[in-house]
């Protein structure tokens, strides 16, 4: 049997990959190779925070391209982003306007007003989704009060990987679990939510019918004159990495580790009780009927931006300094929404504790590792938080946290994590998303079973590390 040459195409709001994948069906051998990597990062226009998407584009041309030039025959290729943010259409299927960031300052304050005017429990109980400022509910609230006169242009909005597809294929979709992201998408009926499109006033037909992943929504055909299937994957970046997470049995729990942090359980129903709701939790759109009940939680964007206004170069030596720091000496809630994309995150961390310590000086991290310290502790602690909120609503002790992304090789934080939160963590694997991505499109072209068989697969070809709480060993 031919061995299976897979793209995926992994978007995170950091980095881009272009992934390439060989399955042997037979063996069951599965490798995975990075093709091309390049940045990703919003860009100021004015006063706001937007993406370039021709940018992101003609990076996902060039990786593709890449790989046919070893003249190898891809089966198919898939898109994994981020979530929340969305692309408007007109009728030739130009953009209209620009393509927002999540972490743009327009939605600041509108949550709250959409929170009074349709009613925080209404909104939480019709979608399930966790109350984000950001969430494509507020983004399009924010628009429709700013920019009302693109109503008239509009004819379709598209999700960030569905616009992507679009631009590869021609062809229109819309996934399931990136669309859950959006708090619009009702969660009984898994359809757009109609008075919360009335209430925007926005028309239905500007939505597309959700679909779930697993279809052949077009082809994009090369330079070379290739017809390659493009297949809608689950699109949310934090879905595909679940799919790839070594779940096993169900007193454990994931956290997806990156930029962000995503720690959740899976489910077969949504949890949307009123201790949910209290402790902010989502229900975001998996696959086969499973929901991902997680909390996102602002993650590694802390440390990244730490390193970036510090102009650090290599963060293991930094790591290694930090630990050596007095440990918990500095806390701050890593979801502070003033840490969403302040001008400066050392000075935003400074000053949080300082209003912690009720402004004694002496209680505010001085140098560099201070800081890196304290953003680990204050993670550790609310991973903990987190896992204590997700045991209670499932009902049963979490006993295993299985770290995935490319946060997980930060084995400082994945020990902090098993001492504080008294549960065993395994770490990786690393791709998780990519690998997510990529093995459902080998359930979706028949050549693995289904995602339990895929874990499996995964498990055998990656390796995992492990992480016992110190008062144990």
């Amino acid at each position: 049997m031919a061995d299976r040459y897979i793209a995926a195409i992994d978007l995170g709001a950091s980095s881009g990959r272009v992934m390439l994948s060989c399955y042997q069906q037979q063996t069951q051998q599965l490798t995975l190779k990075e093709i091309y990597r390049f940045s990703n990062t919003v860009k100021q226009l004015g006063s706001n925070f937007c993406w370039d998407l021709a940018y992101i584009e003609q990076q996902i041309l060039i990786g593709l391209n890449i790989i046919l030039d070893q003249n190898i025959k891809l089966d198919s290729i898939g898109i994994d982003t981020w979530g929340v943010d969305y692309v408007l259409l007109d009728k030739d299927g130009n953009l209209v306007g620009p393509t927002y960031s999540y972490r743009d300052h327009r939605t600041d304050n509108i949550m709250h007003q959409v929170q009074q005017e349709l009613g925080t429990e209404n909104i939480y109980q019709k979608t399930g989704i966790q109350f984000l400022t950001f969430n494509t509910l507020y983004q399009l609230k924010a628009m429709m009060l700013e920019q009302p006169n693109w109503l008239s242009q509009v004819t379709n909005l598209v999700m960030i990987p569905d616009y992507l597809i679009y631009r590869l294929t021609g062809k229109l979709n819309c996934e399931y679990t990136n669309a859950t992201t959006t708090q619009l998408v009702n969660i009984t009926t898994n359809d757009w939510d109609n008075d919360f499109l009335s209430y925007l006033g926005l028309p239905r037909q500007w939505f597309g019918d959700i679909q779930s992943p697993g279809n052949i929504v077009g082809y994009w055909q090369s330079a070379k004159g290739d017809q390659i299937p493009v297949i809608a994957v689950a699109s949310h970046d934090t879905a595909s990495a679940v799919i790839a997470a070594p779940l096993s049995h169900q007193n454990c729990a994931y956290l997806c580790s990156g930029t962000w942090s995503l720690m959740g359980i899976e489910s077969k129903t949504p949890v949307t009780g009123s201790e949910a709701l209290i402790s902010n939790i989502t229900n975001e759109g998996g696959v086969n009927g499973h929901y991902r009940v997680l909390k996102n939680i602002m993650g590694l964007w802390l440390f990244q931006r730490v390193c970036a206004e510090h102009n650090v170069k290599e963060i293991v030596p930094l790591i290694e300094l930090a630990k050596k720091e007095q440990p918990f000496l500095y806390l701050v809630n890593p979801n502070d929404p003033r840490f969403l994309n302040p001008e400066s995150m050392t000075e935003a961390i400074k000053q949080i504790c300082l209003e912690n310590s009720h402004n004694d000086s002496n209680n505010i991290p001085q140098s560099l590792p201070q800081l890196v310290r304290c953003i680990f502790d204050s993670l550790a602690m609310l991973y903990k938080d987190v896992i204590d909120q997700l045991s209670s609503l499932s009902k049963q002790p979490i006993k295993t946290l299985h770290i995935v992304g490319g946060g997980c090789q930060n084995e400082f934080l994945n020990q902090l994590c098993a001492d504080i939160c008294h549960i065993n963590v395994t770490a990786g694997p690393i791709e998780s998303s990519a690998l997510g991505n990529i093995g459902y499109q080998l359930i979706s072209l028949g050549d693995i079973k289904d995602v339990t068989t895929l874990r499996r697969i995964i498990a055998q070809n990656f390796n995992t590390k492990y992480y016992s709480p110190k008062e144990n060993n």
